[in-house]
């Protein structure tokens, strides 16, 4: 049976290293216990503007929003991810030109044989297009809901107002047949000033059922007394 020799650790770990700094689509780099950056990738570079020589020994924190850095939030993903051994959130990244970014962040503790935490390796990758697109995909759905709310307040309105505008065509011919019927009667300008307000009634049905059928009003000018 042959025996194969095992590759020293030291081959296996610069292999590693060459893998991960060779990604480009995630930003792969490592923090130690406070949070300073130790490592830093292609990936990295890319997203985030910094070539490696600009940004490791810096507080992993410069790229939050000033927000989110006074909300305390970078210092509470190291702590969670410590506490529960891994911490994932997404939220707004700041690149080297000031620029933002949509970033989905996972951060893992790094730990010896003994369980002492001696850093931290954290991957971001840049979300922001399918962020966007959620949005539009929310701002569809909330027009579309509004366009259906707006559909069933028509038909609703549509409904009263044809109702109204039969009530008030009842009202006008009664009105009509009383003046004529006694041209001389003493409360003809009562008669006169209900058919004056069942004519408006009249008109504001047709406004009624011009909007619920989305039909567009004539606008005339009016003479205000």
């Amino acid at each position: 049976m042959e025996i194969q020799e095992l590759e020293p650790s030291s081959n296996v770990e610069q292999r590693y290293r060459l893998l991960v700094e060779s990604i480009i689509d995630y930003a792969v780099y490592m923090l130690d216990s406070r949070g300073i950056v130790s490592s830093w990738n292609a990936g990295a570079q890319r997203f985030k503007g910094y070539a490696s020589g600009e940004i490791i020994g810096s507080h992993f924190s410069m790229f939050y929003t000033e927000e989110d850095r006074l909300a305390g939030l970078p210092q509470h993903g190291l702590e969670m991810a410590a506490s529960q051994g891994r911490f994932e959130t997404e939220g707004w990244r700041v690149r080297n030109d000031g620029s933002r970014f949509w970033a989905h962040v996972i951060i893992d503790p790094i730990r010896n044989t003994d369980g002492t935490l001696t850093g931290f390796a954290k991957v971001t990758r840049d979300i922001t297009e399918r962020y966007e697109s959620q949005l539009e995909l929310d701002r569809a759905r909330e027009a579309l809901f509004q366009a259906q709310k707006m559909e069933a307040v028509g038909r609703l309105t549509g409904g009263v107002a044809h109702d109204f505008n039969n009530l008030m065509t009842i009202i006008l011919i009664s009105l009509n047949l009383a003046k004529k019927r006694d041209p001389e009667s003493p409360v003809l300008d009562l008669i006169d000033n209900a058919i004056q307000g069942a004519e408006r009634g009249a008109a504001m049905t047709q406004r009624m059922l011009a909007f619920s059928r989305r039909q567009p009003l004539q606008l005339e000018p009016l003479l205000v007394p």
